[in-house]
C-alpha cells in the first residue's frame, strides 16, 4: 500500500495545548476539514495526507502558531469557526479572521461573533436600518440580535427596546391557558427574556420591563403602532403572513433600528398561508439601507450534536423528497 506524502511542522506550547491538548478538538476537526491525520511526536506535529491537503493543514496550523507566540488570544471555542473558515476559503487567512473580530459590550457582557457569517451580520445591523438574519437553529441569530439592541440601549443610541414574535404553536396544541393576557403569551416569548437575562441582571431587565424601556409582546400587538427611537427585533419571522409582515415593517419609526431574524425551514404556520419571511427575501431585494445575512449548519454555536442533528434531518429530508 503507497504510503501518503507527510510532513513535520514545530509547534510552540501554546499551539500544542489549543490544537492537541485531549479537551481540545483542534486535532479532529483538522483531520476531518482538511482530509489528513496527524501524529504527535514530542513537540513536532507530522501531518499525513494528498500533498495539497498537508500543505493546507501545515498552513493554517503554522498561522495559529504565529498569532499565539505574539501573545494573541485565540479561545477554544473560536478555534473550530477559524479552521471552518480558512478550509472554506483557501485565500482566506487566519490573520484575515483576526482583523475581523468583533467585541460587543452588551450589559455584563462583552459577546464577540463566532465565524464571518456571524462577523457579517453585527456588521450589517451596524451599518443598516433594517437587517434580515435567515438560517437554522443554534447559529445565533435571536441571541446576538438582542445583544446589539441592549448596546444600542446602554449607549443611548435607542430609548426603548421593542422584541416581538408572532404567536404561533410549534406543531403542538397548547390548549386553554389560564391567566391574563401576557400570562398567555409568555410561553412563545420566553426564549427573548432569556437572552436579555443573559446579558442584564434579573433585576434590572424587571425594572426596564416595569418602565416599558424593553418590550416584549406577540406580533398582533405591533398593529397600529409607529415604532421610533427604537431597537425592535421581530423573532421566528418564518412564522409571519404576508400581511403581518407588511404590517410590521411599516410600523418603522424615525431613528430605529430592525432586525428580523427567522428559520425559513422551520415554519409551523397552517397549509396554505405563505411565509412572510420567503416573500420578504424577493419583494425587499436589492433596497438600499436593507441587509440580508444567510447562515447555514456551519455555523451552528450550540452543543456539536445541533449541527449533526440539522445535517442528518436535511440529509433525510433530501432523500424522501421533503415528504
Amino acid at each position: 500500500m503507497k504510503k501518503k506524502p507527510s510532513k513535520e511542522i514545530a509547534l510552540n506550547e501554546s499551539s500544542l495545548r489549543l490544537l492537541l491538548d485531549r479537551r481540545s478538538e483542534g486535532i479532529k476537526i483538522i483531520e476531518s476539514l482538511y482530509n489528513v491525520d496527524i501524529f504527535i511526536r514530542g513537540e513536532r506535529v507530522s501531518v499525513e495526507g494528498e500533498v495539497e491537503d498537508v500543505e493546507s493543514a501545515i498552513k493554517v496550523m503554522d498561522q495559529i502558531d504565529f498569532f499565539l507566540k505574539k501573545g494573541c488570544d485565540i479561545k477554544r471555542e473560536d478555534l473550530r469557526h477559524i479552521l471552518r473558515e480558512c478550509s472554506k476559503d483557501e485565500n482566506l487567512e487566519v490573520k484575515d479572521y483576526m482583523n475581523k473580530r468583533l467585541e460587543i459590550k452588551a450589559g455584563r457582557r462583552v459577546i464577540s461573533p463566532k465565524g464571518l457569517n456571524q462577523i457579517n451580520y453585527l456588521q450589517a445591523i451596524l451599518k443598516n436600518d433594517l437587517t434580515f438574519a435567515i438560517g437554522p437553529a443554534g447559529t445565533g441569530k435571536t441571541f446576538l440580535a438582542v445583544t446589539m439592541a441592549v448596546n444600542y440601549l446602554m449607549e443611548k443610541k435607542v430609548s426603548r427596546i421593542i422584541l416581538t414574535r408572532p404567536a404561533v404553536e410549534a406543531g403542538e396544541k397548547l390548549g386553554f391557558l389560564p391567566g391574563d393576557m401576557q400570562e398567555k403569551v409568555n410561553p412563545y416569548l420566553r426564549p427573548l427574556y432569556d437572552a436579555l437575562y443573559h446579558l442584564l441582571d434579573f433585576d434590572r431587565v424587571q425594572k426596564f420591563l416595569e418602565k416599558e424601556v424593553i418590550e416584549i409582546a406577540p406580533l398582533a400587538f405591533m398593529r397600529g403602532r409607529t415604532l421610533s427611537e427604537s431597537f425592535i427585533i421581530l423573532d421566528e419571522a418564518q412564522n409571519t403572513t404576508s400581511e403581518q409582515m407588511k404590517m410590521f415593517l411599516t410600523r418603522i419609526g424615525l431613528n430605529s433600528k430592525v432586525v428580523v431574524t427567522g428559520d425559513i425551514t422551520q415554519i409551523d404556520l397552517p397549509n396554505g398561508k405563505k411565509s412572510g419571511l420567503i416573500e420578504a427575501t424577493k419583494v425587499l431585494k436589492g433596497i438600499s439601507g436593507i441587509s440580508f445575512c444567510y447562515f447555514d449548519d456551519g455555523d451552528v454555536v450550540r452543543h456539536s450534536l445541533v449541527q449533526l442533528i440539522i445535517n442528518a434531518y436535511k440529509k433525510f429530508e433530501e432523500d424522501n423528497g421533503n415528504e
